[in-house]
């Protein structure tokens, strides 16, 4: 075994790294608490899908231009914790907007914006360099048991983190509440990023000579989708199965709307979706281990089908309880099945290019609230709803052609 290859030391940081950032990020979480954010200072569902794309989206652009880079780079980590300090200080600022500036709507929701902006900028640069540090760290069948431990621990932060955001929104009034949400989760998102500090990084011995300039970079990259026939099945495949982001973030208003709702009931639904993904990983875990990550894809996109179409119907709080555990399931299993099906198709010296293409691609799919809130004002819940159904039974028929091996 190569040195610095499945270190179990790397594997718990990493692990641990997962747990404290995933529940920073669900105290205030951008399926359920952002939304009510932002429909707070703006009662604009155009609004609500365009912060939660924000969040998401990452810098499409940045990835790309960080794989640029990273395709000559033997480590990355020097690199990586760079973006953790861009990515903790911009999160603890949004709490502090809204803190400071709650007088007046329009200043938060631009400082916000601002804010989110820093924020999931640098994400697009730490994607790739986060992805490479995997693949170059754990083999194939070892790092599929990793992502499901990863993603186990940060479903049960989550579940602790949803009683975390229900005291803040029960005994604090708004918009205070909302601010201390974010600051309080941005501590937490500052001490996450520790355990990476120490975490064994190898060199990578081969690595690719990086293009003079960046546009034939691009030219490249593009060329590698009309020659690697699997990289374009599994980029369009993963496209289609962001397609729930049509309507996932407008379910808690329309729930709103519906049969109303309490803070507790949000801090709830936060835990029972933390708890679909935490234990949805068990079965995600021993599929991949086994190298049947094509399998993961097609049971997300069939409980993902099933959560959107209950989502369309639901009547009672139970049925929203139901809904947020299946897609809690659902998101893990799209999270982990891609990440690692793009690691095992990439070859080694172009490894940050793959996962670059892929992600730059797909983060298309990380807006489509936008256009979700949109439609949902135009059209309805419902109808947008059994569209988002139709395309992700597309995505599903698609899956079986995926490489996973």
């Amino acid at each position: 075994m190569e040195k610095n290859i499945n270190l179990k030391s790397n594997s718990y940081k990493f692990i641990s790294q997962g747990f404290f950032f995933a529940g920073a990020m669900a105290i205030a979480e951008p399926s359920t608490v952002l939304p009510l954010i932002v429909h707070y200072f703006s009662g604009s569902n155009v609004l609500v899908g365009t912060f939660s794309s924000l969040l998401r989206g990452g810098a499409i652009l940045m990835q790309l231009y960080a794989a640029f880079h990273a395709q000559s780079y033997p480590t990355v980590l020097p690199f990586l914790k760079k973006v953790f300090v861009f990515r903790t200080v911009s999160w603890f600022s949004l709490g502090l907007v809204i803190y400071l500036f709650s007088y007046s709507h329009s200043t938060v929701l631009v400082l916000f914006g601002i804010g989110m902006f820093i924020f999931s900028f640098s994400a697009g640069f730490g994607a790739v360099y986060f992805q490479e540090l995997l693949g170059k760290s754990f083999t194939k069948e070892y790092r599929g048991k990793v992502l499901a431990a990863r993603q186990f621990a940060s479903g049960f932060a989550g579940i602790l983190s949803g009683g975390v955001s229900a005291y803040f929104l029960t005994n604090f009034l708004k918009p205070d509440s909302f601010a201390y949400l974010f600051m309080f989760s941005g501590i937490i998102m500052a001490f996450s990023f520790t355990f990476m500090l120490f975490f064994k990084e190898k060199d990578k011995v081969n690595v690719s000579q990086k293009e003079k300039k960046f546009g034939k970079f691009i030219k490249n990259s593009t060329a590698l989708l009309k020659t690697d026939k699997y990289l374009r099945i599994q980029v369009i495949s993963r496209l289609i199965a962001y397609s729930f982001w049509f309507v996932v973030p407008f379910i808690i208003l329309n729930a709103k709307e519906r049969i109303g709702i309490s803070g507790k009931d949000v801090g709830f639904i936060i835990s029972l979706q933390m708890t679909g993904a935490m234990l949805s990983n068990i079965l995600w875990g021993k599929l991949s281990s086994i190298g049947r990550n094509r399998i993961i894809v097609i049971l997300s996109f069939s409980i993902m089908i099933l959560a959107i179409a209950l989502a369309v119907l639901a009547n009672s709080i139970i049925h929203y309880y139901l809904v947020f555990f299946i897609i809690g399931a659902g998101m893990d299993g799209f999270r982990l099945s891609f990440s690692n099906l793009i690691l095992i198709i990439s070859p080694e010296e172009k490894r940050p290019v793959y996962i670059a293409v892929q992600n730059n691609i797909t983060s298309i799919g990380m807006f489509f609230s936008i256009p979700g809130g949109a439609l949902i004002s135009w059209l309805g819940f419902e109808a947008v709803g059994i569209m988002t159904v139709i395309m992700l039974i597309i995505g599903f028929i698609m899956s079986f052609r995926l490489k996973c091996a």
